[in-house]
């Protein structure tokens, strides 16, 4: 899959960014000398935990058949010490619903297991940035 992101020229650094039929917006904050138009990308990272959190649980429980009306989840970040090598995000998930105990630790524990989360903790990702003249 490709993602492709291109300036958006109504303001000073934000990114317009295309994924599949879906456009959505990053820039910095105005402190970061942006416009503060859309999140940041360290927001989207934090952002897309949360969402692969909350997603691996409802489809865990609609696979379970375990009844969940609503989940809210909280991503809060510690990048206090990113210089150094650690990164710390804390995740709340907050579900509700007729569970019992072993249900709530069960999705616990799914909810711990997204993919989102153990890329982000157990693989090594390799990048590579290649810069060409736009013509």
């Amino acid at each position: 899959m490709t993602i492709e992101l291109s300036l958006d020229r109504t303001a000073k650094l934000a990114q317009t960014i295309h994924i599949r039929s879906h456009e959505l917006l990053a820039d910095t904050s105005e402190a970061g000398g942006g416009d503060d138009a859309g999140p940041s990308p360290h927001d989207l990272y934090d952002a897309a935990l949360g969402a692969c959190k909350a997603l691996t649980v409802m489809w865990y429980a609609r696979k379970k058949g375990i009844l969940v009306d609503d989940i809210q989840t909280r991503v809060e970040r510690d990048d206090a010490n990113e210089r150094n090598g650690v990164y710390r995000l804390a995740t709340t998930l907050k579900i509700h619903g007729a569970l019992t105990d072993a249900q709530l630790k069960e999705l616990e524990a799914v909810a711990q297991k997204c993919p989102l989360h153990k890329l982000m903790t157990q693989v090594t990702t390799e990048i590579t940035t290649q810069v060409e003249r736009l013509s």
